[in-house]
């Protein structure tokens, strides 16, 4: 019997299904239509808008586990695409997540989970315990910064989980993610998984990744003068005079400003989960916010008196501006872009937008995976302790199709996301000038 004819589209015609209600994406050549899935994505509806109209291949393999595979038939629409090709980049990036799928790195996931969770355990138990049973005010004060460690932990527990299962059912791993999360520190799993998920998926557009959108407080490049339109958050950043003010001396209040960023997660939170945006189990997010702001601030409460408490909470969140900085320090300084991510350049992107922090393997606890930004950026369902291992082979993967492969030690990063906040606020005052000659320079040699 004859094989059917194929049906094809071209890739301007696929662009051309790009909106909710008629989204199309290609994945190895095979044309799919998803308006309706996007509905119910786990993964939000944002990275289908964010990449509609386009092959996606890449993207769909590393940010999904190969059971997903099953289901896209399903939403084949009988289109392949008639220009579909793979550079050489990606044929390597296939391959190299292909080794690394059949030597089970995405299924080991070792112990370090369940030694997170003690510690968390332990350290909870002593901060509480030393809040109840001591009069000691420096007591207090440890005990605030121990809170902070904390909630650094299970941060780093919440997004282990909200990329792979840390727990072998699917159901407790929604509960390990709720408890840690929404629980014990205050921010909603749902609101992290939209906002980490866009990040990924763009990451370093100005426009449609959501950790550089950060107006009116910090601008990480002089195209955020322009008032540029943002993508996750469906509104028009306005580069106003209090903005330009602020921006000017984002250098000085870069550090202070991480130490009170975690009221920004929190309100971040309640945003969301009030908003009508679709958010998966929303009853069960705003429970478990609930948990949390019942026993932080009764914990809070136990406390002698007022000075005490807003030492307490002042060092909690001091301490979990460690964690702040971190997430800064891998993308703040790195390579930036105007317009839409792309799926097929996946590799490219990830490595350019991308700096890794230096450490000794001693060290990796502190930085819970972050220090292998960028082999995290190209498999975010990889386990964190094998991060360090697949390490040399992006190394030469970069070296081998000349592309960056970026990276410094934490106090090192930490000057390079300082000077390029520096450059930023010297640019914006620069605007009270009638020409500002360092926005013609950096537009003459920053092409794109």
């Amino acid at each position: 019997m004859a094989e059917p004819k194929r049906l094809y589209v071209t890739s301007d015609e696929l662009k051309t299904h790009n909106q909710p209600g008629d989204l199309w994406i290609c994945i190895q050549g095979k044309v799919c239509d998803v308006s309706d899935w996007m509905k119910t994505h786990p993964g939000g509806d944002l990275p289908l808008l964010n990449l509609a109209g386009q092959d996606v291949t890449d993207a769909y393999i590393a940010l999904h586990p190969p059971t997903a595979w099953q289901h896209l038939d399903k939403f084949f629409n009988g289109y392949y695409l008639k220009d579909y090709k793979v550079s050489n980049v990606s044929k390597d990036y296939r391959k190299l997540y292909s080794e690394f799928n059949k030597m089970g790195l995405f299924e080991k996931k070792g112990h370090g989970v369940l030694i997170s969770m003690l510690f968390i355990a332990m350290l909870f138990t002593v901060c509480v315990y030393g809040v109840l049973s001591s009069e000691s005010c420096l007591v207090h004060l440890v005990c605030g910064g121990l809170m902070g460690f904390v909630w650094i932990q299970s941060g780093w527990l919440g997004h282990d989980s909200g990329h792979y299962q840390i727990m072998i059912d699917r159901k407790v791993n929604r509960l390990a993610q709720i408890l840690t999360g929404n629980c014990l520190a205050g921010i909603s799993i749902g609101w992290w998984k939209r906002n980490h998920t866009a990040h990924h998926i763009a990451v370093n557009s100005l426009e449609y990744d959501p950790d550089l959108q950060h107006m009116p407080v910090f601008v990480v490049s002089s195209k955020f003068f322009d008032s540029i339109t943002s993508k996750y958050y469906e509104r028009k950043l306005k580069f106003d005079a209090l903005t330009r003010f602020l921006v000017s001396y984002q250098h000085f209040t870069y550090y202070p400003v991480m130490c009170l960023a975690r009221l920004n997660l929190f309100a971040q939170s309640f945003v969301l989960l009030l908003s009508n945006k679709p958010v998966p189990n929303r009853g069960e997010e705003l429970l478990g916010l609930l948990v949390f702001w019942i026993w932080y601030p009764l914990l809070v409460s136990c406390l002698p008196n007022w000075g005490e408490r807003i030492i307490f909470v002042l060092a909690s969140f001091s301490v979990t501006a460690i964690q702040h900085v971190q997430f800064t320090l891998n993308h703040f300084s790195s390579s930036v872009y105007v317009g839409e991510p792309r799926g097929n350049d996946w590799f490219e992107k990830q490595t350019n937008g991308t700096l890794n922090i230096i450490c000794s393997e001693f060290m990796d606890w502190f930085h819970g995976g972050l220090q292998f930004q960028i082999e995290h950026h190209l498999f975010p369902r990889l386990p964190r302790c094998h991060l360090r291992k697949i390490s040399p082979f992006v190394k030469d993967l970069c070296k081998k199709h000349g592309l960056p492969y970026d990276s410094a030690s934490f106090y090192k990063a930490n000057e390079m996301t300082v000077a390029t906040l520096r450059a930023a606020a010297l640019q914006a005052r620069d605007l009270t000038k009638p020409v500002p000659k360092n926005l013609v320079w950096e537009a003459l040699n920053n092409p794109g």
